[in-house]
């Protein structure tokens, strides 16, 4: 009996749940074999539907069948189980899609645990038994399980590779090493490995450090974009509160307008009531003695008539009404007028600022700063296309190039138009294009020239403060003379320290705020350097003594 239950396939006892021998098996009404409590777990998921179905054929049952012990499937199960038949392998014991497979197992086959380089086949745990027990074959090279065997063995000889031709960089056999790759620089394959194994650990910590310095990277985007967030809020709260105190302002000069006219104008109503009070109780009385000098001039008795009149009293004195000049009226007319002029007041104040506030919300640095360029063929990648505005030039100064890139200052007059952007005091220039972003430019002068950055309102006429660059608040003006150099902004002056020269180069970082003038000759000395805020875009400005000349240098 023992023997017949040997030669049965124990498959046919598994149970496709659980995929062990049956125990307490069941069979449902269209013949598959189950496990009672595996198949009473199976329905028991599918309770909420009231629809019971088979696992292996997907028939479906109504109402929940009652399970009957396959006494017979019992029988023999006990029986395998007495002989000492082992359990079916479990499903993740065969292989599958992308698993290597054993090349001895027959039928269904089992995963490769270890592929041997000198078999050339790939084992299963229980195949592989001889390479642990046989002495000759347990010398042989085990590796984790691959497809790939047959790429180590030489298409040429049939033989196993284990050289490495380091001039021709390839794999070889030993047979190739005393053929075709004779008298070539050839190691072992385990020798390379060892040596590329070095290089491979060298470039894995060179990929790690900057994986390491990624990840701080990343962290520092993210608490930029926290930061971003955190600022975009608070303008928005900001700006929001400041709205609001402008629209209360607004909101509470109306008011006191309002309250104000209402009352000037019961005021001046109450003074017009009283004088029309006051000239009706005048005209009731008027035409009460005109009744009585009516029925006087009709009395027929002349000495009762001359007595009568001789005894009436003098007329009051009142004001003519003729005195009063009839014109139209205009009493409050010039309020709305006061009014119309203050919201055209704040509706320019509005477009005007508006521009800056558009500027500088649309210029938000949004991304972390790039480092500020070393040699002078770093800057010179930030050189920009900088001519000179003709309309802004002083009259004494002349733009000789024909595109506008050199001044000089003239004895004589020269015959501008009138334009309003040209500075009528100061020897002074500023250039066509505006600046923002990273830009670099050089100014090669002869005498005493200023190098200035200004915006572009920097007025044109009126007190000096407001028209020299660096005596304001908007423009930053270096001064270069044979003395040496000063700085000047909003009327503070600095000295400048640094070796003389010809050129100076001007590097600016508008959205960082920074600018930086610098001594150029064989070399780039740092003279001056400005940390500051700027609101709008900026102009180059030169400003040029007499005897003296200056030019932006095409660097690019």
């Amino acid at each position: 009996m023992a023997q017949s239950a040997a030669q049965l396939d124990p498959e046919t006892f598994t149970c496709c749940l659980c995929l062990d021998l049956l125990t307490d098996p069941v069979t449902t009404y269209c013949g598959p074999n189950y496990c009672r409590k595996c198949l009473q777990h199976h329905w028991d998921a599918e309770e909420e539907r009231r629809v019971y179905s088979c696992p292996q054929c997907k028939r479906t049952f109504t109402p929940r069948p009652v399970l009957e012990k396959n006494t017979l499937l019992a029988a023999l199960v006990e029986t395998l189980d007495k002989a000492g038949v082992q359990d079916a392998p479990a499903d993740h014991c065969y292989a599958g899609v992308g698993d290597v497979a054993s090349d001895v197992c027959t039928g269904r086959k089992l995963k490769a645990l270890k592929s041997c380089l000198v078999c050339r086949a790939s084992y299963c745990d229980s195949h592989l038994q001889p390479h642990r027990d046989v002495p000759p074959q347990q010398r042989h090279k085990l590796v984790e399980p691959s497809q790939q065997l047959q790429e180590n063995i030489c298409p040429h000889h049939d033989e196993v590779m284990k050289m490495f031709c380091r001039t021709d960089q390839k794999i070889i056999c030993y047979l190739c090493s005393v053929d075709e790759h004779q008298g070539l620089h050839m190691v072992a394959a385990a020798a390379e490995r060892t040596e590329k194994q070095r290089e491979l650990e060298k470039t894995r910590v060179k990929i790690q450090q900057k994986i390491q310095h990624k990840e701080e990277d990343l962290k520092m985007l993210q608490k930029e974009v926290e930061s971003i967030d955190g600022s975009a809020d608070k303008a928005v709260k900001d700006s929001e509160d400041i709205f609001t105190q402008m629209i209360r302002l607004l909101e509470k000069r109306r008011f006191e307008v309002h309250q104000q006219v209402r009352s000037t104008q019961a005021k001046a109503v109450s003074q017009v009531k009283e004088l029309q009070k006051k000239w009706e109780q005048e005209m009731m009385e008027l035409k009460s003695r005109d009744a009585e000098l009516e029925k006087i001039s009709h009395t027929l008795d002349h000495s009762q008539f001359l007595h009568w009149f001789s005894s009436l009293p003098a007329l009051s004195p009142s004001p003519d009404s003729s005195s009063l000049e009839i014109h139209p009226l205009r009493y409050f007319e010039d309020v709305a007028a006061a009014v119309i002029k203050l919201r055209d007041e704040i509706q320019h104040v509005l477009m005007e600022t508006q521009t800056n506030i558009s500027w500088t919300v649309s210029n938000v640095d949004v991304l972390l700063p790039e480092p500020e360029p070393r040699s002078r063929e770093d800057f010179l990648r930030y050189s920009p296309q900088i001519t000179l505005d003709p309309n802004t030039a002083h009259k004494h100064l002349l733009l000789l190039s024909e595109e506008n890139r050199k001044v000089t200052h003239m004895k004589e007059v020269q015959s501008y138009c009138h334009h309003t952007d040209r500075f009528t005091y100061y020897y002074q220039v500023l250039s066509r294009e505006s600046l923002t972003g990273r830009c670099y430019w050089e100014v090669e002068r002869r005498g005493v020239v200023g190098v200035a950055v200004a915006y572009r309102n920097v007025s044109r006429a009126g007190e000096l403060r407001e028209i020299i660059f660096g005596c304001n608040r908007k423009s930053w003006h270096l001064h270069c003379s044979s003395g040496g150099y000063k700085f000047r902004h909003n009327n503070i002056r600095t000295d400048a320290s640094g070796p003389r020269s010809s050129r100076v180069g001007v590097y600016l970082d508008h959205r960082a705020g920074l600018l930086s003038f610098y001594s150029v000759s064989g070399t780039m000395e740092l003279l001056h350097r400005v940390q500051t805020f700027f609101t709008q875009p900026l102009y180059v400005g030169i400003y040029v003594d007499p005897d003296s000349s200056a030019e932006l240098i095409k660097v690019f």
